[in-house]
């Protein structure tokens, strides 16, 4: 694994950089935006579709999908402020920290590193989907992940919307300016990244 001379645009301006040496993981380590959506949704769709014919209602399904949609931004929350941004002291753990988030915040816009890779993503769902499968057992876990899993789409949704696009709504505007005091201010704070929302439970808007 290694991080060498970034690409450029233009003359001087970084756009990204090569993080491993071999060209296959390489490229794995990079995606497009919509590629998640274009796994997931299928996924999502197939899972709301066996709680249906294993007989949970509509209040109950969109109960557990609202649920799954508030333990996301939880979990959006805490991998944020204690995984992504974790720099252990050894050397395996600043390279972990690059590679996790760390390229990141280096080369913010790079497009193609602004959503998380299959790579990453599966085997995540996949623990999530375990852990919900124990709490709730195997009747209830499917719309309770499947609202977990659509705020995760919104997060990558927003995250690439923030760095890519014109956000011209008044909510647009706020959450851009709420992820870009993240990136530029050198505040530990504001780990929300589709949500605000444990920012002020937790006390980490801090005012740049």
């Amino acid at each position: 694994m290694v991080a060498t001379a970034p690409d450029r645009i233009g003359s001087s301006k970084p756009a990204t950089c090569r993080m491993f040496e071999t060209p296959l993981i390489e490229r794995f380590s990079r995606i497009h935006p919509a590629t998640p959506f274009l796994f997931w949704l299928p996924v999502y769709g197939y899972l709301a579709f066996r709680a249906y014919e294993n007989g949970v209602g509509l209040v109950i399904g969109l109960s557990l999908g609202f649920l799954g949609l508030f333990v996301w931004t939880l979990a959006e929350y805490v991998l944020h402020r204690w995984v992504f941004h974790y720099v252990g002291p050894r050397l395996w753990q600043r390279r972990v920290h690059f590679v996790l988030h760390g390229v990141h915040h280096d080369f913010p816009q790079d497009a193609d590193r602004l959503v998380f890779p299959l790579g990453a993503s599966i085997p995540f769902g996949l623990v999530f989907y375990v852990l919900f499968r124990a709490i709730v057992g195997p009747a209830l876990v499917d719309p309770l992940f499947v609202g977990f899993g659509l705020g995760y789409l919104a997060y990558d949704g927003t995250h690439y919307a923030i760095h890519h696009f014109r956000m011209s709504s008044r909510w647009g505007k706020w959450i851009k300016r709420h992820h870009m005091i993240h990136h530029h201010t050198g505040a530990h704070a504001r780990w929300g990244v589709s949500s605000p929302l444990w920012d002020y439970v937790f006390g980490t808007m801090k005012s740049p």
